[in-house]
């Protein structure tokens, strides 16, 4: 039950002279209050001088609501939470719990000794009493402030979560807006990223993601769309590859079916980029049902040329058919005889009239140039494709 000045001192008469006298040295009581504020805490100092009048306004209010608080006047009650009403709901954005316990603190300490020092001895006994009774409550008010401001911010951060991760994927958002946005979500800028798309695992599937994103130190911005969950990962990605092995333990958190992971960008502003590659691969990812749950959007590069990517298309001529048909050493000839001799070393060499080790030497190269080895099936597959769609393109 909660305490009041009544249960202090139940005579109405008393209390209120008592409540009086107090009242006279609130002034002094925040002056010396922030005095002390400002030579405990280096946050104090370190805040502007806007922040600092609010600090100074809820101080005020706490000690002025200690003289309420102790008068229990039934015609104008009081309650400790009303200590923070003054203030704006940023402030809990900007002053932590642990300050503001900082602040009732300093507060009750300095209130203390001013009624040990300033108030008549008959008085101090009592009011030692009553600021005793009087914290537990502020305190008690204060993390329920707090508890109420996470859930409010909880719900706030999912809506501004989900517009950011909207507008990645659509490409709709200036990218001065984009970077605000996320800066809320604290956001490091000039992080380089990744877009991570898979089928959404349940209500609790992103904060899953974020939770484990935290233990592996990787930033993430997670959201569901419709029947599948976009996430955004930041952390020490230096390449596609390493991008992998970083979203290799979030990819439990997805549901059902391949977890596709775009290409790095450098940072936010290189986002959509990274999501159009991952959606597109995750809807022509059904096309290749062998392939690994855990899939690099350029895995799936033949499937999303076949489904019409533009994207795609533009890459595997430009970093795979370019590089192979301007290379010397008739490298293009070898690639395109290999592939129609069924990957036959023999074959190709007998067709062109060279040796088998050439034959080999030259399928190191082209491996070498385009990245891609005429040997393996999949890769072959993708040659294919490449060397097609470079020459209808002439």
């Amino acid at each position: 039950m909660s305490s009041t000045g009544r249960t202090v001192v139940p005579s109405d008469r008393t209390r209120k002279a008592m409540a009086k006298r107090l009242a006279a040295r609130t002034s002094a009581m925040t002056t010396a209050t922030l005095a002390q504020m400002a030579e405990r805490h280096s946050w104090f100092r370190e805040l502007s001088a806007d922040d600092r009048s609010w600090i100074s306004i809820v101080a005020r209010n706490g000690i002025d609501g200690f003289v309420r608080w102790f008068a229990d006047d039934e015609a104008e009650p009081y309650s400790p939470t009303d200590v923070f009403d003054v203030a704006p709901r940023s402030m809990t954005r900007k002053i932590s719990l642990h300050q503001t316990v900082d602040l009732v603190r300093t507060t009750i300490e300095v209130v203390e000794e001013q009624i040990t020092e300033k108030m008549p001895r008959g008085d101090r006994s009592v009011l030692s009493n009553a600021i005793v009774h009087y914290s537990r409550e502020v305190a008690f008010a204060a993390a329920e402030v707090y508890a109420r401001a996470a859930e409010q911010r909880g719900t706030w951060d999912e809506r501004l979560e989900s517009l950011v991760v909207d507008a990645i994927v659509r490409d709709d958002v200036d990218d001065e807006q984009l970077a605000s946005r996320a800066s809320t979500l604290g956001w490091k800028p000039g992080s380089s990223l990744c877009v991570v798309v898979g089928s959404e695992g349940g209500p609790r599937a992103p904060h899953g993601l974020r939770r484990a994103g935290e233990h592996a130190h990787l930033s993430v911005l997670a959201a569901v769309q419709s029947d599948r969950m976009v996430a955004v990962v930041s952390g020490a990605l230096a390449d596609d590859a390493s991008a992998m092995s970083a979203v290799e333990p979030l990819a439990e958190h997805f549901g059902d079916g391949p977890v596709v992971v775009g290409p790095v960008v450098a940072d936010l502003t290189g986002a959509p980029d990274s999501a159009r590659a991952a959606l597109s691969a995750a809807r022509a990812a059904v096309a290749w049902p062998e392939g690994p749950r855990l899939i690099a959007s350029a895995d799936v590069i033949p499937e999303r040329v076949l489904a019409g990517d533009r994207q795609a298309i533009d890459w595997l001529v430009t970093e795979v058919f370019t590089p192979l048909n301007e290379a010397t050493g008739d490298l293009m000839d070898t690639a395109v005889s290999f592939l129609d001799h069924g990957g036959s070393v023999e074959g190709t060499g007998r067709a062109m009239y060279i040796h088998p080790n050439t034959v080999r030497y030259r399928l190191k190269k082209i491996q070498d140039v385009t990245g891609y080895s005429p040997s393996d099936p999949r890769e072959a597959y993708l040659l294919r494709l490449a060397v097609t769609l470079g020459r209808l393109r002439g």
